[in-house]
């Protein structure tokens, strides 16, 4: 009997304790804010998007879920490179397939006509 009123006092004292210091016993303030935690490995600045970097992105996780502004800043970025290297394809097909009509329409240069004597073939 003796030993359960002991454990009973010794579980009242600690629940004392631990009611005290959280309730912010000897403190006038409350806990500190602490800082949020940032991306540790953004996406690079001074180099475009690789698919390796996308790969290895990893968002530190809030209080509810990812911080809101890291993924607009790595999806804005994304996007803004994408559609950049989107136009860039759109132009160099767009090249490409104007070399191709002109290499078409062109007539061949007088070197190329068979029996005309010049050329290599030219000779024979």
């Amino acid at each position: 009997m003796m030993m359960f009123l002991f454990l009973v006092v010794a579980l009242a004292v600690v629940v004392g304790g631990v009611t005290l210091a959280v309730v912010g016993g000897g403190e006038s303030a409350p806990l500190p804010e602490v800082a949020p935690e940032r991306l540790r490995d953004p996406l690079p600045a001074d180099r475009p998007v690789g698919a390796a970097d996308v790969e290895s992105l990893r968002f530190p996780v809030a209080p509810r879920g990812y911080r809101m502004a890291d993924v607009d800043d790595a999806l804005g970025r994304l996007g803004a490179e994408l559609a950049e290297r989107d136009a860039r394809i759109a132009d160099l097909e767009s090249a490409l397939a104007g070399a191709r009509a002109a290499a078409t329409h062109a007539p061949p240069a007088p070197h190329d006509r068979p029996g005309t004597g010049e050329g290599p073939e030219g000779g024979r």
